[in-house]
């Protein structure tokens, strides 16, 4: 990239370095002569300290680490749990108990129906939750926005990953069932 010949010409600004020139005290690039008079010139780790106190005390916490989650980031495969699955079957429990997760754990569950009777779970506050990654359903991907619910016409299973968000609990029901057996529990901690 060049420059207009006429910018070539004139010369720089007074106060201001030229590239590859130091730059004069005082100025926008070069260090400040005089800094009494400036309170954050006078910056040292000391200062830091008293300050992550003061925030301590007022209640504002800043996370210092950083997370090594590698180049796929929270959706790695490394980082996701398999949950046991979700069985739909005609009188048959849909859950072998309740199932406790964390908020911001990458999760994945299958859903399994027999195909014995057209079922399907319920559950919009669950799904309202999580964030969800995938549905996959017979080497399909779906990345929904949203989903109250995922009905079964025949056999088949489906697989949904997603991350936990939103803690407390929450269930994924048979629509118009009562029992505890037609029903998945999900406590997000």
């Amino acid at each position: 990239m060049t420059a207009p010949v006429y910018a070539q010409d004139a010369e720089a600004p007074a106060g201001d370095a030229v590239v590859g020139e130091e730059a004069a005290p005082g100025t926008q690039s070069g260090e400040a002569t005089d800094q009494s008079n400036d309170p954050a010139a006078t910056d040292t780790d000391e200062d830091d300290d008293e300050e992550a106190a003061a925030e301590e005390a007022a209640g504002v916490y800043e996370a210092d680490g950083m997370h090594e989650y590698g180049f796929s980031g929270l959706l790695d495969r490394q980082n996701r749990t398999d949950l046991a699955p979700l069985t739909l079957a005609s009188g048959q429990p849909v859950a072998g108990g309740e199932y406790t997760i964390k908020s911001g754990g990458y999760y994945r569950i299958e859903i399994n129906a027999d195909g014995s009777q057209e079922l399907a779970l319920s559950g919009g506050d669950f799904f309202r939750a999580i964030w969800i990654n995938e549905i996959v359903i017979e080497d399909i991907e779906i990345r929904p926005m949203g989903v109250h619910s995922i009905e079964f016409d025949s056999a088949g299973t489906a697989r949904l990953s997603f991350i936990a968000v939103l803690p407390g609990r929450y269930t994924l029901s048979v629509p118009g069932s009562s029992g505890d057996t037609l029903q998945a529990v999900f406590n997000i901690q």
